[in-house]
């Protein structure tokens, strides 16, 4: 293998791996935030009781992004080189903003959040849940800000310096709202919001299949269903769309790629599954006819461009990319099935709570939602190939030179051991988390925190001031 191709193969191992965990943060986040909320409205300890439970899980997840997410900044160093010299006056600015107001922020206050516990009133322990979850957001949007600007540059200059040629910014607003952020930001924050979702949903019904803290589960369904449900919708039908005229303005070769159109046609077809051959510039499988043509201009007589109009040396691996946003696509579909029949079974009786099929697909739906936010990584990062930025740096031009083929082998095979041994701790530790389940009532951890003898003394003036003996 070319060293190119074993760069993009280390990088794309350590950035999928590192992608498991920031989308479940911040949909955790929100969920948290949502029963900060109901405790300060209600005072009710059940949401206090969820809070002090998922905000471990939260720390876990939180904690693994963290440790994965820095292995890229010393990628960039050492396998990209050419292309952090390239960047690097644009992105100096981008990646310091991040840590100002997202690192900052997150740090300022996780330690409130994560060990808060009952030392905190409901309104101390909200803002400071709030604020994190803020930071976090705010790092993503920096984080995809970067990244769209690679995928659509705009507001800078090439000059050459005297160490090659460097891009420099000339307009801080055109780098930072670039055609393709917004779309981009809103389509991974509904995906990062619905991982979260499904992850509550699907602790809620392993709960509920083991028959275990079924009232607590019942009311992480009762928060949780809902909102993956609108927002399954919402991703296909708004966000989804929304994004794939874009592409269709900024980046045509992708999108035609994304649909195997090697031909520009109008009425063009979209498909649902199918197989296209590169060499015989051919894509077979089951289509919607001038469904493509309508999603990228809402008219089936809209012309949508082949790759024909592009020189071969630049089409990306056009296989890879329709399969994997097919995948994409059909479990955006899955997920609004899921998500309405669940809703059906709910309504209808209340039938959800004892249906152990529909339970079991509610277990594994988390799964679905972090492949289907891969795939969708997958797309957008394999469809802009052979480009690390859009039409201005090619991705075989941006490696380091003095990175040979046998360093990369063993960094490889040394990445692939460590990140299983992690996965397979994580999983461990969140496995353990789960079956241990949530903690009693806030009064009652007060209690058994307090000294033996305390404790038996509250506890019988509690049984006397309730007419107990």
């Amino acid at each position: 293998m070319s060293t190119e191709l074993l760069d993009r193969i280390q990088f794309a191992l350590t950035v999928s791996f590192h992608f498991i965990f920031p989308p479940l943060s911040l949909g955790v986040g929100l969920v948290l935030i949502i029963f900060g909320v109901r405790a300060v409205r209600t005072d009710d300890p059940k949401w206090r009781q969820l809070s002090t439970f998922w905000v471990k899980i939260y720390g876990l997840i939180f904690s693994m992004g963290i440790a994965t997410g820095i292995v890229q900044e010393f990628e960039f160093g050492t396998n990209w080189s050419v292309y952090s010299r390239f960047v690097g006056n644009i992105f100096g600015s981008l990646l310091a903003a991040e840590g100002i107001f997202a690192f900052m922020l997150e740090g300022g206050f996780l330690g409130l959040m994560l060990f808060g516990g009952s030392r905190l009133g409901n309104r101390m322990w909200l803002f400071a849940t709030t604020m994190v979850v803020a930071g976090a957001t705010f790092s993503a949007t920096w984080i995809v800000m970067a990244n769209s600007w690679m995928q659509t540059p705009q507001g800078f200059e090439i000059n050459d310096v005297g160490q090659g040629p460097q891009a420099f910014m000339t307009s801080f607003r055109e780098v930072v709202f670039t055609p393709s952020f917004v779309p981009r930001i809103l389509h991974l924050l509904a995906a990062a919001w619905m991982v979260g979702t499904s992850m509550v949903l699907s602790v809620g019904a392993y709960y509920l299949l083991k028959k275990r803290h079924v009232e607590l589960a019942r009311t992480m369904i009762r928060v949780a269903l809902p909102m993956f449900t609108v927002l399954a919708v919402l991703q296909v039908v708004l966000f989804g769309a929304n994004q794939a005229i874009e592409v269709s303005k900024q980046q045509p070769a992708k999108l035609a790629a994304m649909e195997g159109l090697y031909g520009t046609r109008s009425c063009a077809p979209m498909f649902i599954l199918g197989w296209s051959d590169q060499k015989a510039q051919t894509t077979s499988g089951i289509s919607v006819p001038c469904l493509l043509s309508i999603l990228t201009d809402q008219t089936p007589d809209a012309t949508v461009t082949g790759l024909e109009a592009t020189p071969p040396q630049d089409w990306p691996r056009v296989n890879l990319v329709f399969q994997v946003y097919h995948l994409m696509i059909n479990l955006g579909m899955l997920f609004i099935a899921i998500g309405g029949l669940a809703c059906a079974l709910w309504i209808w009786g209340r039938r959800l709570w004892t249906s152990r099929w529909m339970l079991r697909v509610l277990v594994a739906t988390v799964v679905l939602t972090e492949i289907a936010t891969l795939s969708g990584w997958w797309t957008a990062e394999f469809g802009r190939q052979p480009w690390i930025v859009w039409n201005v740096l090619r991705t075989a031009d941006a490696e380091s030179p003095n990175v040979g083929s046998g360093q990369l082998y063993f960094s490889i095979a040394m990445f692939v051991v460590l990140y299983a041994l992690v996965l397979f701790v994580f999983l461990r530790l969140l496995d353990r988390k789960i079956k241990e389940g949530p903690p009693p009532p806030t009064d009652e951890l007060v209690i058994e925190s307090l000294p033996d003898s305390f404790g038996e003394i509250f506890r019988r003036r509690s049984r006397v001031s309730s007419g107990g003996d």
